[in-house]
């Protein structure tokens, strides 16, 4: 969720004891707010696959506290990398260093995402997470949207500047396990009627399969 930061206080709690289920590092660095803000969700999905990098980094830093995660992000090479191939080029400034003034035009990344069992707000600029509450993989969209629009509404009836991204499976991906999928069940398919009738279906009963389980586009 990105929005216009303006370094008002909040006043909600953040949780300290969380190492052995979540991620969290503190923003050190200006300008990498939506670089962190993927890294918390990717490192706090445990049923995606990272990667070497991403899966070392995580084991490394597992014991660390949030400003030592911080830091190691910002010295990481491969994310260094990463980051610096999509953003503008800029010296890196202490975060905290920094402070919005009334005019300013400063935006600000942070994520919402479900893990084991509850809503967690992951801001780098806080002490810790923010606990939600319960949620549910099925619901959690459902819980999550009062508040951003709560957070919308705090704002000035003419601030329209926010975004909202979500990381997603990478959709070719997705078709091609979908293909794979179907034409696994169009080969066990064919072979059961083999079986049945003892010789290769014919034509018209292959037209007919082909009808029943279409394969999507390639």
């Amino acid at each position: 969720f990105l929005f216009r930061w303006r370094g008002e206080k909040d006043d909600r709690p953040t949780i300290s004891d969380y190492n052995d289920y979540l991620f969290f590092a503190s923003q050190m660095i200006t300008n990498a707010c939506a670089t962190q803000a993927i890294l918390s969700i990717l490192l706090n999905r445990p049923e995606l696959q990272l990667g070497d990098e991403l899966t070392a980094f995580k084991a490394f830093t597992k014991d660390f506290p949030p400003e030592l995660k911080g830091l190691a992000i910002s010295n990481s090479e491969p994310m260094r990398r990463a980051h610096n191939s999509f953003a503008r080029p800029e010296p890196f400034v202490e975060e905290r260093a920094r402070a919005a003034k009334e005019d300013d035009e400063v935006y600000h990344f942070i994520s919402y995402l479900p893990v084991a069992g509850k809503l967690y707000e992951l801001d780098g600029l806080k002490p810790g997470p923010i606990c939600l509450g319960d949620v549910g993989e099925g619901d959690w969209l459902e819980k999550v949207t009062p508040v951003i629009q709560k957070r919308i509404e705090a704002y000035s009836s003419k601030e329209i500047r926010f975004n909202l991204m979500a990381v997603v499976a990478d959709k070719c991906e997705v078709l091609r396990e979908e293909q794979v999928a179907i034409e696994k069940e169009r080969n066990m398919t064919i072979g059961k009627v083999q079986s049945r009738s003892g010789k290769v279906p014919g034509a018209a009963e292959l037209d007919r399969l082909a009808n029943e389980h279409p394969a999507p586009p390639s």
